[in-house]
């Protein structure tokens, strides 16, 4: 070797030269091929741009579904007198919005006697009704004769009032569970300051009429007998229109 002379540069130096060489080759050769194949490929993209694809077929289309009316008894269930059934059908009607359940309702029917079952919760979809007693009270019959005389929406009169009720939440009181109530007419708009309630009593249990041949009375609540009133409460529930009158 000698003195000042790389050899390894030497011999490295014409690899070197003949690979850049064939760079410069391959780049004019790929800039001319991109000449000529660009145009090409514009071309096709352009074809597949402007190819027609037809919209798939439409689907099937659902046919509507037509509202079922459910029906509504039209005439008085068995038992019910028909001029009250007619005001509480009335009274449904125009209180609507306010009464969000219209399935049931209850009538209260102070005509008769706090001896006769006279609290009825009919179904209107298919009149089936359960009757049971409930009391008036003492202020609508001072002298416990066992008859309503008169109806009142004074606070502290201790009397039934008449019209439309929707029944609202529940609450444990002195009567123990019992159920709110929303006068919805003029004459019971009281209803909700006069605690005007539904509430279980042992004076409105059946024995009471064994003993007495009447019921005991309330302070103008709705007071059913105590073993009656889970089933009140499962039939008309919340948001159901009880209908109070004298016809």
């Amino acid at each position: 070797m000698r003195e000042g002379i790389n050899y390894q540069d030497l011999w490295m130096e014409p690899l070197l030269a003949r690979a850049a060489s064939r760079r410069a080759l391959l780049k004019t050769a790929l800039v001319a091929g991109s000449v000529a194949v660009v145009p090409g490929c514009a071309q096709q993209r352009a074809k597949v741009a402007t190819l027609h694809v037809p919209p798939p077929p439409p689907g099937p289309v659902a046919a509507p579904v037509a509202a079922v009316a459910m029906p509504v008894a039209s005439v008085a269930p068995p038992g019910i007198r028909a001029a009250l059934f007619d005001q509480a059908r009335q009274a449904l009607q125009r209180h609507g919005s306010a009464i969000p359940r219209q399935d049931r309702i209850a009538l209260a029917d102070f005509s008769r006697s706090s001896s006769s079952p006279r609290f009825h919760l009919i179904n209107l979809h298919d009149g089936s009704i359960m009757s049971l007693l409930v009391a008036h009270g003492s202020g609508s019959d001072p002298a416990h004769t066992g008859w309503l005389q008169h109806f009142s929406n004074e606070v502290n009169s201790e009397a039934s009032c008449e019209g439309a009720f929707v029944a609202s939440d529940y609450y444990v009181g002195k009567h123990g569970r019992s159920q709110r109530l929303i006068g919805l007419d003029p004459t019971n708009n009281n209803a909700l300051d006069r605690a005007i309630v539904v509430h279980g009593a042992w004076y409105s249990n059946e024995d009471m009429l064994a003993r007495h041949g009447k019921l005991g009375r309330s302070q103008g609540c709705f007071a059913v007998g105590e073993t009656a009133l889970a089933t009140v409460f499962d039939l008309l529930g919340e948001g159901r229109m009880i209908y109070a009158a004298k016809v």
